[in-house]
């Protein structure tokens, strides 16, 4: 790392690989955060990448190698299929990582950059976006073992991400936020999920059952005509309501002192609501700041590799469970 200092922080080096629409917002925030300097960016779309380096006023690798040699961390923003490659190449450089969700398209792979980040002393940060999400935050400290979650993630199609299922390009998002604010380990899984549109699932339902006895209900779609984030927590407390979209969230919890009782009785006498809202933080920044800070070895990650590779395990399974639920409907049908 170098030893200048920016703000008495010492600066990082970063480079952006992959400068699509998300990778464009990596770069962009990446040259704002106080403590990094960002050295440049590399996309194998040499024109795309020449512009957004314009636009950005910083440098456009003509080869990726340049940039890992040059960089001491990088964000991984390129498409799911090319994770493992792109990451392992980065690793052999001696470079820390953000890769983008999911971690990589197989367990074996995934279990493969953990085994070498740990031989290299590096880090390795996934990019679980929703864990930043105002929303979560402010509701965080009123979680209480939820028994019983429902998420729903919609979205209008478009063809960016169809290279996987609609599981690994958007329900992640929400079996991670899952798995890290629900108790147990998932013992159980049932789903099913049909292509609509394109190779590969497009909508896809999911049961998810932990040993705790903890339910998860879970939906994702990109054949959507209006978007939609919401997921909801039920709890022997009550009842918390996100709208990750909007950053907000409501709680309902039953009144520690009841109002005077009223005729007739209304809900409100019984319930008290309390309304949470987002800091407003940007949750990429967020996301950034706190790899920068793994980077520099003052704080644990965020969002480590084997927490990334568990909620793909997961999403794997939830997918082979849909291909065998369809190969079953199929063969009902047919006989």
């Amino acid at each position: 790392m170098e030893s200048q200092s920016d703000d008495s922080v010492d600066r990082v080096t970063f480079g952006v690989l992959g400068v699509g629409s998300l990778g464009f917002h990596h770069a962009r925030l990446l040259k704002e955060l106080p403590g990094v300097r960002l050295a440049g960016l590399y996309d194998t779309d040499g024109e795309r990448a020449r512009f957004v380096a314009g636009q950005l006023e910083t440098s456009a690798y003509e080869r990726r190698e340049q940039l890992l040699d040059d960089a001491d961390a990088v964000s991984i923003v390129v498409p799911t299929s090319s994770h493992f490659e792109v990451a392992k190449a980065a690793l052999e450089h001696g470079c820390d990582l953000l890769i983008e969700k999911p971690i990589t398209t197989t367990t074996g792979q995934a279990d493969e950059l953990i085994r070498l980040a740990a031989e290299a002393d590096r880090v390795v940060q996934v990019g679980h976006i929703e864990r930043f999400n105002g929303a979560v935050r402010a509701c965080e400290p009123y979680l209480e073992s939820p028994l019983f979650v429902e998420s729903h993630r919609l979205a209008p199609f478009v063809p960016r991400g169809t290279d996987v299922s609609v599981v690994l390009d958007l329900m992640i998002h929400d079996i991670d936020l899952i798995l890290s604010l629900v108790r147990g380990s998932v013992a159980d899984v049932r789903a099913v999920g049909v292509p609509v549109l394109s190779g590969s699932l497009d909508i896809a339902n999911a049961r998810l059952e932990f040993d705790s006895g903890a339910v998860a209900n879970i939906t994702a779609s990109r054949v959507s005509v209006r978007p939609q984030r919401k997921i909801r927590f039920f709890q022997s407390s009550g009842y918390l309501s996100l709208d990750l979209g909007a950053g907000t969230a409501e709680f309902y919890r039953c009144r520690q002192e009841r109002r005077p009782s009223t005729d007739p009785l209304r809900l409100e006498d019984l319930v008290e609501h309390v309304s949470l809202r987002s800091d407003g933080e940007e949750p990429l920044r967020l996301e950034l700041q706190a790899f920068a800070r793994a980077v520099r070895r003052e704080a644990p990650v965020a969002v480590s590799a084997t927490e990334g590779r568990k909620a793909l395990a997961v999403a794997l399974d939830i997918v082979e469970r849909i291909q065998k639920h369809r190969e079953h409907v199929l063969n009902s049908t047919s006989s």
